[in-house]
Formats: structure tokens, C-alpha cells, sequence
């Protein structure tokens, strides 16, 4: 399973990087949220795939029991998540103030002005 979640932030990873590389601004934001959710499927995925075992140590025992998931990979997801709709949000709003300035998504475009 982890190697199907690995190639997925690949295609991810490719697919984004290919659309951050095109002249419009609008390909080059879904590019950058694809590669965001490529990240966050690749730290998910390094922290190890366990189901139903929360990370709780149980009354009278010393440990964990193995296997248990893991809650660091989680929060640092979370929050690039948090972070990664906040830059996605910003970045909606100025590439609506670039269109309305410069007349155009293209980014040759926007030093020319109207």
C-alpha cells in the first residue's frame, strides 16, 4: 500500500511541477496546490500505515504496543494543510488582482501592463 501512496505524490509531484512551468497563472496555482498534496501524501506516507492502533499507552502497561500510528506525521500534515489553503487562498486573490491590473493570466503579460 505504501508503494501505490508513493507513486500517487509522484504523479502528484510531476503533474504539478509540469503545471508550475506553464505561462498562465491559473495552471501555475493548481500546480503548486497539487504539489502541496503531493508533500502532505509523502510525509503521510513516511510515518507508516497502521489502522485502528491509537498512539495510547494503555492502564498498567510501561509502552506502546506495536504497531501504532504515529501522531507527528499527522500534525505536520494538518498543518500544511492549514498552511497550503492559506497560501492557495492568497495566491487566488493576487493572481485576480494581476488579471484585473494587467489584463490578462499570462505571465509574459503582466510587465507589459495594459
Amino acid at each position: 500500500m505504501e508503494v501505490l501512496f508513493a507513486l500517487a505524490a509522484g504523479v502528484l509531484y510531476a503533474a504539478g511541477i509540469y503545471l508550475m512551468l506553464r505561462r498562465r497563472l491559473v495552471q501555475l496555482i493548481i500546480g503548486l496546490g497539487l504539489l502541496s498534496n503531493g508533500t502532505n501524501l509523502l510525509i503521510f506516507t513516511a510515518g507508516g500505515l497502521t489502522r485502528a492502533y491509537p498512539p495510547v499507552v494503555p492502564e498498567g502497561a510501561a509502552a506502546l504496543a506495536k504497531p501504532y500510528a504515529d501522531p507527528v506525521p499527522q500534525a505536520l500534515v494538518l498543518t500544511a494543510i492549514v498552511i497550503g489553503f492559506g497560501l492557495l487562498a492568497f495566491s487566488l486573490v493576487l493572481a485576480h488582482r494581476v488579471h484585473g491590473t494587467a489584463g490578462s493570466d499570462d505571465v509574459d503579460d503582466v510587465g507589459r501592463g495594459r
